[in-house]
This record gives structure tokens, C-alpha cells and sequence, in this order.
């Protein structure tokens, strides 16, 4: 499929070449409306068939990675978000005195009662390696 693929993209390449060549033709001083119209269509085929061989590439590549086993629960992280518990807050919530990460601040968000202010909140690593640099 690889070899398949990297021809449509060659073909599709000289394709949208053909089709700008159309394009100048019409720009002389006698312009043709049909070589206008043929040269944007050839110039639309070349796009959607260089597309085409991309999308194959991109298939093929994408098959050959190995299968992802089913994820086990995240571990919980010491000082991390408080509502699901396995990532780094980033945001607090001022007004419920919430720490909530990326992924759960779009389940806690309401702009009308909300205040967010970035969390100050370290993880356990975090801590430990600002101690380290310090010593």
C-alpha cells in the first residue's frame, strides 16, 4: 500500500501542476472561460487524489503501531486534583476552594458563580525535585 500511495501523491502533485499550467494559459490577452473552468477542475482532481494518497499513507502507517492494551485506573496523584484525583490542578476555584485539572475543569465550569484564579497547589515530585535543586 505504500508504494500505492506515494504514486496517488505524485499523481495528484503533477495533476495540480497541469491544472495552475491551465490556469495560465487563461491569462493572456484572449482568456477562455472553458480553459478556466478545465484547469480548476484538473488543479480540484490533482488536490483530491494527492489527498487520497495521503489519507491510504496515513492508514497504512497507522495499522502498523501495536494494539493498546485496555488502560488501568490512574494512579492517584498526592496533592492533585480534587475532583478526579490522578492529574496536576491547574486551576482553583475561589469559590467553592476547588483545585481541578485541565480535563475536569469543563465538568466544574460556570462563568456566572465561578472564580479561577492558577493553582498554587505542587504535587508530591513537584515538591521533591524544588527541594533537590535547592540542596
Amino acid at each position: 500500500m505504500g508504494k500505492v500511495s506515494g504514486w496517488l501523491i505524485i499523481v495528484g502533485c503533477f495533476a495540480m501542476l497541469v491544472g495552475l499550467t491551465f490556469l495560465s494559459a487563461t491569462l493572456g490577452s484572449h482568456p477562455d472561460e472553458s480553459v478556466r473552468g478545465l484547469g480548476i477542475c484538473v488543479f480540484a482532481l490533482g488536490g483530491f487524489i494527492g489527498a487520497a494518497g495521503l489519507y491510504i499513507k496515513a492508514r497504512a502507517t497507522g495499522s502498523n503501531a501495536p494494539a493498546a492494551s485496555t488502560p488501568k485506573a490512574p494512579k492517584r496523584v498526592r496533592g492533585g486534583c480534587d475532583l478526579c484525583g490522578s492529574e496536576t490542578p491547574v486551576i482553583h476555584c475561589r469559590v467553592h476552594d476547588v483545585h481541578v485539572c485541565g480535563n475536569c475543569l469543563a465538568d466544574h465550569y460556570d462563568f456566572r458563580s465561578c472564580a479561577y484564579v492558577p493553582s498554587t497547589r505542587r504535587t508530591a515530585g513537584a515538591k521533591a525535585a524544588r527541594f533537590a535543586a535547592k540542596a
